[in-house]
């Protein structure tokens, strides 16, 4: 249960008071609910401005809204959170590129900043998109950049959502641990308000990887996140004694410019496809499309 919604924007100071008074409520007669705080809804927990409410917060509600190039530089985001600390709902999040749904750039930041998500599973143990559906006919639109696009008759989903669902059709129950070298990078720039504040470019990764593993069935699930404009030759190397099949299953989705998307018209203009992968093993390697997601399935033995 969460108290409170995005109160990151109340500048009354009041959030503390009332967090405790309905959390001691709550945890009087529902000892076995987990109580979310909203403070993080502007990721004002980290770095906040509020105090820390007396009574104990089970998870804390991040929400994000952010372009392509700043959520594929929150894809490292909780690497270094304090484990010691609450647990995340990532509550609100989306990359918000394209009109009237999300297109593939979009899509290559979502992706990117999953990765993330994935590798710190032990803290981030939920999220949720948003938004989710928008009516594509004229007037019909609250908010830009949906997942699902609608009319009518006819509904389809945006590239961020075929990602969406690529990751979530191929998830273990145990994080693989990534090493990675010699990444590709590209130059981040900071927005207006950053930029008159003095934040100066930066660069920052441009391939995002994560890796989990089924321990019943012994799938390796790799994600592979290409954001540049060139194929990238990977190479892979899998440490353990298990042994990797030399055939396995791969899901890729792809576009040839990244602001390309889906449409009411063109539904499946970009969509997952899914081939047999050859030549695999605990070394291999392989070449990723530009502005690509993919997933291998890797049988291990």
């Amino acid at each position: 249960m969460e108290i409170g919604n995005e109160d990151g924007f109340d500048r009354s100071g009041s959030y503390e008071k009332r967090f405790n008074q309905f959390a001691t409520a709550i945890r009087t007669k529902y000892p076995q609910l987990k109580i979310i705080s909203t403070v993080g809804g502007k990721n004002d927990f980290l770095s906040s401005r509020f105090s820390m409410p007396k009574e104990k917060m089970d998870l804390v509600d991040e929400h994000f809204y952010r372009n392509s190039l700043e959520m594929q530089d929150m894809a490292n985001l909780y690497d270094k959170y304090d484990r010691k600390g609450p647990k995340v709902f990532v509550g609100e999040w989306a990359t918000r590129e394209g009109f009237p749904t999300t297109n593939f750039n979009s899509a290559l930041g979502d992706a990117a900043f999953m990765t993330g998500l994935e590798r710190n599973s032990d803290v981030v143990i939920m999220s949720c998109y948003a938004p989710l559906f928008v009516n594509v006919n004229p007037g019909g639109m609250q908010w830009k950049s949906d997942l699902i696009g609608y009319n009518t008759l006819i509904s389809y989903g945006s590239p961020s959502y075929h990602v969406q669902k690529m990751f979530s059709q191929n998830l273990g129950n145990q994080v693989v641990m990534i090493d990675t070298k010699n990444i590709p990078t590209q130059e981040k720039k900071p927005n207006a308000r950053d930029s008159a504040a003095g934040v100066q470019p930066k660069l920052i990764p441009a391939m995002f990887f994560s890796a989990t593993k089924n321990t019943e069935t012994g799938i390796i699930y790799l994600k592979v996140v290409n954001s540049t404009s060139t194929s990238q030759n990977v190479k892979i190397d899998l440490q353990g004694k298990e042994k990797v099949a030399s055939q396995g299953k791969e899901i890729a989705i792809k576009a040839d410019n990244p602001e390309d998307t889906n449409s009411i018209t063109e539904p499946n203009k970009i969509v997952p496809f899914t081939t047999t992968a050859k030549g695999l093993g605990k070394h291999f390697h392989e070449n990723f499309p530009a502005y690509s997601v993919t997933v291998f399935q890797l049988q291990t033995k």
